[in-house]
């Protein structure tokens, strides 16, 4: 029997999905799952559908995008009802599948990207269908005749996907909220909590709370009969895999692919924006924009009077280009992390985070998708500590055996500020590799310094900090720091930060940069082609020279992000209040009672607060709002 709100929408979309499968009675696991959907209204808020089997129940929210009619309604079913299929995300080339499946005799009821899933999975099987696939998915299928449920992620990671096994059950969700609303999960994770205070947000490998599991990308997991099996399906090309190309080549092959990635995400039925920095991967989407003639507004968030602010640089990229500009203005008043919490599920400090909510809230008045130039600097190596990366590397490989060993000794002289500092960093990344670019971070050492961690977490390592220098990882550097990247900040932070900031505010949020083609282009070419002419991501500002003008192309990079630790100072001094005596943090052991005093004060003094202290400010929301949620 299929459970059915009645759908207004849909169907390219961002949404949420939920399912609960098990030995139990469907009765029971229907329950579960209107909890999960309910608490993913904001991801898809346009309408909501369960469907359940004996032992399966799967349901669904929807934001419209494409095909506004209720052909697309999810869980979409086969003809014969025994496959049920919910999903997240946007397949970009599904009119292609389409046709292909049409040759092959399928008849569609709607001219939805889900049902492009759904027969191609009768058609293909799993591993086939995932092969074809170009775009951003999470999405679950039960199999009825084989009773099997299949959960996907994409390659990069894009969208999220969780889940949780017990007693022979498994519960999956869009978010970590869904499946603790069900009941999925135990206690906070003392190791997730450790990363929220190295990193500022919890790695992608493990989720807030015990026995939760985040679906790694490119991965492919089957439940049956209680038991869990997991296959990737996609890894990346390594660095100098490409056919022997020359620079020239390279920027004319990177600027197809990002034409036709563009053109491949301008697909919609609703109106589409476009946030627009100061830098230039931004640029070249809006320039790609304006090639396929569409009808857009660029978004800028504005931080006055701060050195972060790239407004002023953004409005002239806008005039270059002709585009519609809107300033977005950061709020000058109080503000309270209670957003940033709700849109997150886990504590999550990311200090661009609200900036992209800011952007979202603002977008919404006039768009529902919106394009990002974000992924460039991780793909095409945009950011100084890839280069340094490779100098060291090289430097490393020039290195008698013995040099490592001496200088372990010789830098006990070199003092550990200014210009020698980065000198000790290079010659460390040199001959410890990965393990000394991880320790260089100033993440647990503020608080172990300051003996701020409680009984909780006191002892507790980090696993990154613990890796041994090794004179072989700084050979082969600059592989090891882009895989260590893209496993600790790209998919743990960059992609969380942007589907949790659209998504709040219901926007579909896609990024030409994350094109899964382009990313397999990009990741094959040699260092020598990405740091040519020894700049920072020498391929993409080529074609920004080219086709947008010098001024934009030479940029020096400034990130995008908020002014946090100044804020925290002043306009948002009222926020430290939260860190004073008797906090939730001291109360429940994470926390040493009183440890906080010294810091605040110094911090207040110096009219500058570490972002250390900005982590524990967010926590300590999340665990309040955490309490709200079970009371």
């Amino acid at each position: 029997m299929v459970v059915k709100r009645p759908a207004t929408c849909d169907d390219l979309l961002m949404c949420g999905v939920a399912g609960h499968v098990g030995p139990g009675t469907n009765d029971a696991y229907e329950q579960t799952v209107r909890r999960m959907v309910q608490t993913l209204v904001r991801r898809g808020p346009d309408s909501e559908g369960v469907a359940k089997w004996p032992n399966a129940v799967l349901g669904h929210r929807r934001l419209a995008i494409l095909d506004l009619s209720a052909a697309g309604h999810q869980p979409m079913l086969s003809d014969d009802g025994q496959i049920g299929l919910v999903f997240n995300g946007c397949i970009f080339n599904f009119l292609e599948l389409r046709q292909e499946l049409e040759q092959r005799g399928h008849q569609f009821r709607s001219r939805s990207d889900t049902e492009v899933l759904l027969r191609g999975y009768e058609e293909w099987g799993i591993d086939a269908l995932v092969g074809r696939l170009r775009g951003m998915f999470a999405f679950g299928i039960w199999d009825q005749r084989r009773r099997t449920l299949t959960l996907v992620r994409d390659r990069l990671g894009v969208k999220p996907l969780m889940y949780c096994e017990r007693n022979g059950e498994i519960g999956f969700a869009s978010t970590v909220r869904a499946l603790r609303a069900a009941g999925f999960g135990g206690e906070i994770n003392p190791d997730a909590v450790i990363d929220l205070l190295e990193f500022g947000w919890v790695r992608d490998s493990r989720a807030i709370y015990t026995g939760i599991c985040k679906l790694p990308p490119a991965t492919i997991l089957e439940w049956q009969d209680g038991r869990v099996s997991e296959r990737q399906y996609w890894w990346l090309p390594a660095g100098g895999e490409a056919p022997r190309t020359t620079f020239q080549e390279a920027v004319e092959e990177t600027e197809r692919l990002l034409l036709e990635s563009v053109r491949l995400r301008l697909i919609s039925d609703v109106p589409i924006g476009v946030l627009l920095s100061g830098g230039i991967d931004s640029a070249l989407v809006c320039w790609a924009m304006r090639e396929a003639n569409a009808n857009i507004t660029a978004f800028t968030v504005r931080a006055p009077g701060d050195a972060s602010d790239e407004s002023v640089d953004a409005a002239y990229t806008a005039r270059v280009l002709d585009i519609p500009h809107e300033i977005v203005e950061m709020p000058n008043t109080s503000f309270s992390p209670d957003e940033l919490v709700d849109a997150y599920c886990e504590a999550f400090s990311c200090q661009s985070a609200l900036a992209v909510l800011w952007v979202a809230r603002a977008v919404k008045r006039r768009a529902t998708v919106l394009l990002t130039g974000d992924g460039g600097d991780d793909v095409f190596f945009g950011y100084p500590f890839f280069r340094n990366a490779w100098l060291a590397q090289r430097v490393a490989r020039r290195l008698p055996a013995p040099a490592a060993a001496a200088w372990r000794v010789a830098r006990k002289a070199c003092p550990p500020y200014g210009a020698i500092r980065r000198m000790r960093h290079f010659m460390d990344y040199a001959t410890g590799g990965l393990g000394d670019h991880a320790r260089a971070h100033d993440g647990l050492p503020y608080y172990e310094c300051r003996s701020i961690l409680g009984e909780r977490l006191r002892g507790m390592e980090l696993p990154e900090r613990q890796t041994a220098s090794a004179s072989e990882s700084g050979r082969r550097l600059l592989q090891e720091v882009s895989d260590y990247h893209r496993r600790m900040h790209f998919t743990s932070e960059f992609l969380p930060k942007l589907d949790g900031g659209t998504m709040y505010h219901s926007i579909e949020g896609r990024e030409p940069l994350l094109d899964s083609k382009l990313w397999e282009f990009g990741a094959a070419l040699p260092p020598e082609i990405h740091f040519h002419g020894r700049r920072l991501k020498a391929v993409l500002r080529e074609i920004a020279r080219r086709r947008i003008g010098p001024e934009v192309a030479y940029r020096e990079k400034r990130g995008f992000t908020v002014p946090i630790e100044q804020w925290l100072a002043g306009r948002w001094s009222e926020m430290l209040d939260h860190l004073r005596e008797g906090t939730l943090l001291e109360k429940e052991g994470w926390v040493k009672p009183g440890a906080l005093r010294e810091p605040l004060k110094t911090a207040l003094a110096e009219g500058r607060v570490p972002i250390q202290l900005w982590r524990l400010v967010v926590l300590e929301f999340w665990m309040k709002s955490r309490l709200r949620e079970r009371g």
